[in-house]
């Protein structure tokens, strides 16, 4: 019996996906639940899977295929079995695999009579072990065997041989041209694009900067590490400190945690506060929600979740919508200094960056201190100066002396 597969129905503000990929191809089997088909959209990767066991009888819309909610992408055939040649195709390709994985066992096995001397002067020398004539016990291949071997082929002139590396294979490309590669744009990467640029021309955006001094994080992350690890299973990381003081100068300051509607401002008394991840696809921005009720473990475990869920492409739109106000690390990559693009319709973004070591005047005195420039991008529309400097100032107090943030000063 055939049954259609359909793309899944799309959340409202997604209008139409694209067949990113076909993971079976028609007449290949199937089991229940197995993934057939990814629709990527705009915000996230949508899987679609096998309704029962069977094949796959059709495919309608072939990768790269725009389609809209809920049309018709391919057909399936329940209960059927698979064609003859995709069976001989995959059982080829597991013969295939026994036999690469049993070259490696023969290889670990050529391996395992060098002694780790030997190896060790065989790699620093190029020479192939299979080359060299071992005396030890059972033929194995002893320091003395490697050091007689390179000596013989340098009073014969094959050392150069031996070490010269393997040819590079030759590119025929005339002279003066230059190879490019057209590919073209993801959905994610166009919204993306889309979305900054009608930030930058919709806003009136400005960026503050300050500087940050994180020793006294450093050390309290060094004090407690391990407890926080023995007592809550995770990691004590840099971001969960960054959200709490964010959610408190938030409070302080409600303008930079609002929002512009058309012409109105809306002001929310919550903070939601988004972690921008990079992922091969590009960049997405999941929402660690009511930041103000969780603890710094329950936000590093949250942030933990989104990481794998982006890696693995499987963040929902839920995880992505809402948020009030957004940080970004572009310190994790190496950048000293940025200024972060609005994250509509939100009003301000903090950049965190690379922490550097700088000499810094303490008390009238020159100290190397462990420094970090903070940068909060805000919509001048709803944020005056003045506020986005006292914010940004806010977070910097509270982080170089935690304390503040438990006692709300």
């Amino acid at each position: 019996m055939s049954t259609e597969i359909k793309a899944p129905v799309f959340p409202e503000s997604v209008a139409e996906g694209t067949v990113a990929t076909w993971h079976k191809q028609p007449g290949e089997a199937c089991s229940r639940d197995d993934l057939i088909v990814d629709i990527e959209t705009d915000k996230v990767v949508l899987e679609v899977v096998a309704p029962a066991d069977g094949v796959i009888e059709e495919i309608v819309k072939g990768e790269g295929d725009t389609v809209e909610s809920g049309e018709l992408i391919g057909k399936f055939k329940a209960g059927a079995v698979a064609d003859a040649g995709v069976s001989e195709s995959k059982a080829s390709t597991a013969d295939a695999d026994k036999d690469e994985a049993k070259a490696e066992q023969s290889q670990e096995s050529a391996d395992a009579i060098l002694s780790p001397a030997a190896r060790k002067l065989a790699d620093e020398n190029n020479v192939d072990p299979s080359a060299v004539k071992g005396t030890g016990k059972d033929g194995r291949v002893t320091k003395e065997d490697v050091q007689n071997h390179v000596d013989a082929a340098k009073s014969s002139g094959e050392a150069s041989k031996a070490a010269a590396p393997a040819a590079m294979p030759e590119v025929n490309v005339a002279a003066g041209e230059r190879p490019q590669k057209r590919v073209p744009m993801t959905r994610l990467r166009a919204s993306i694009a889309k979305r900054l640029v009608n930030a930058q021309q919709t806003a009136a955006m400005l960026t503050t900067f300050n500087e940050v001094d994180m020793g006294p994080i450093m050390e309290l992350r060094k004090q407690y590490q391990d407890s926080f690890v023995k007592r809550h299973d995770i990691k004590l990381g840099f971001m969960s400190f960054f959200a709490k003081a964010a959610t408190e100068a938030l409070k302080r300051f409600p303008a930079v945690n609002a929002s512009i509607d058309g012409n109105d401002m809306v002001y929310h008394g919550y903070q939601d506060i988004g972690v921008a991840v990079s992922t091969e696809r590009g960049l997405v921005v999941p929402v660690v929600r009511d930041v103000d009720a969780l603890g710094l473990a329950d936000i590093e475990k949250k942030i933990v979740e989104y990481g794998t869920k982006a890696k693995d492409g499987k963040l929902a739109i839920e995880d992505m919508t809402g948020g009030t106000f957004t940080i970004t690390n572009g310190g994790i990559f190496g950048s000293l200094l940025s200024t972060p693009i609005l994250n509509p319709p939100q009003t301000a973004i903090l950049g965190m960056h690379k922490i550097q070591e700088r000499p810094m005047a303490v008390n009238g005195k020159v100290k190397i201190r462990p420094m970090m420039y903070l940068a909060l991008s805000y919509d001048h529309r709803m944020v005056d100066g003045k506020e986005a400097v006292q914010f940004l100032v806010a977070i910097k107090d509270m982080l170089e002396d935690p304390a503040r943030i438990l006692l709300d000063v």
